[in-house]
């Protein structure tokens, strides 16, 4: 019997161009929209990453995801909700969110806040809280 291939092995370089990404709308949340820079569909084999819009007055109600999520903020600022606490974030800063840890969003801001969210391919099961 011969082993399982290595999903990695049969990967090919790829470069998305910008006017072929697109953004859509995030049921889970008001004023939210995502698009997949990079995911499996592109032949990534191991992580996803996209990227989110959280609009003026935007909200993502309390939830938890199956999988880890490691965040880094490109502009804007808004509120961030880690177990019980939040955290106001600016363009350059970092976030990780254990997978199960409850998190949500909020934008009181006038301007949009924007972030590129990296995650393990795979189920990501959102459970809404509230």
């Amino acid at each position: 019997m011969s082993e399982p291939a290595d999903p990695e092995a049969s990967a090919e370089p790829m470069i998305k161009r910008a006017a072929s990404i697109e953004q859509h709308a995030v049921d889970a949340g008001e004023g939210l929209s995502k698009s997949v820079l990079v995911g499996p569909d592109d032949g990534a084999p191991n992580l996803a990453i996209r990227r989110f819009e959280l609009e003026p007055g935007g909200s993502v109600p309390k939830h938890t995801n199956e999988v880890e999520h490691e965040q880094y903020v490109l502009e804007g600022q808004y509120i961030v909700g880690i177990d019980g606490e939040e955290h106001t974030v600016v363009a350059g800063d970092s976030l990780f969110i254990p997978a199960g840890t409850v998190h949500w969003y909020r934008n009181d801001g006038d301007d949009p806040g924007a972030f590129i969210c990296a995650v393990p391919n795979g189920d990501d099961t959102i459970e809404l809280l509230e």
